[in-house]
């Protein structure tokens, strides 16, 4: 889940305001940004704030996720709303805060704009359904000393337990015991920058994997397909 919507609007030949979508890839720690929300229902609302950290993964709000970190006021009533840079740009979507009291901490969460831009394309490609692309792996994060034992310099990375057949990872010739080091050009650190980018990508893309294995470092190239609906899902009706 990404813990967003998309909303129709009908606007009876209108031409409505927007925000240009911003290059999320392209923020840096320390820029400058603007919170937009409705914090506790009291009215629209604009806080400042800087980006303090960039691809926050693993804080507990979705499965998949890497987010912009910012110190800008937010407060319940502020999810769903724009973090905006200086430019007038959407570089995030406000999502969660962490927080022992309910109120700002000044640790907010946003989802990037290019996640958000992806979101949309999937969309566009499922026919009004989000479908995720699948690698057909499991796999864990590589440990330092891990890496000791393979012999491996470097700062961390993605071992593969366990390939499916058919998959695209299969196909693609990656084996159990390898060590995936980053998909295009992407580094890998942990299992959860592997789910983001592999998220982040689309049916249909194809990506260039870095592969350790045996000593040797390696690239394959990956097709990316949606899962294979085996067993078939069980559809029930509610009434």
């Amino acid at each position: 889940a990404a813990d967003l919507a998309l909303l129709r609007i009908e606007p009876d030949g209108d031409d409505l305001p927007f925000l240009n979508l911003g290059d999320s890839d392209g923020v840096e720690i320390g820029d400058i940004v603007l919170a937009i929300g409705n914090p506790f229902g009291v009215g629209q609302t604009t806080t400042m704030g800087i980006v303090s950290a960039l691809a926050r993964t693993g804080v507990g709000i979705t499965e998949v996720g890497s987010f912009i970190q910012t110190d800008a006021s937010i407060n319940p009533g502020n999810s769903g709303g724009a973090l905006v840079d200086m430019n007038g740009n959407l570089i995030g979507i406000n999502t969660a805060i962490f927080s022992r009291s309910g109120t700002s901490a000044g640790i907010g969460f946003a989802i990037p704009a290019n996640f958000v831009a992806n979101t949309l394309r999937a969309l566009e490609v499922g026919g009004g359904t989000v479908v995720r692309p699948w690698l057909g792996i499991t796999g864990e994060s590589l440990t330092k000393q891990m890496a000791n034992v393979l012999e491996l310099d470097g700062n961390g990375g993605f071992l593969v337990d366990e390939v499916y057949d058919p998959s695209p990872s299969f196909d693609a010739g990656i084996e159990t015991g390898d060590v995936i080091l980053n998909l295009n050009s992407t580094e890998i650190l942990s299992t959860d920058e592997m789910r983001y980018a592999v998220a982040n990508s689309l049916v249909g893309d194809q990506m260039v994997a870095s592969v350790f294995r045996d000593g040797e470092i390696f690239e394959v190239m990956l097709d990316m397909t949606a899962p294979p609906e085996v067993p078939a899902r069980e559809e029930t009706q509610l009434t």
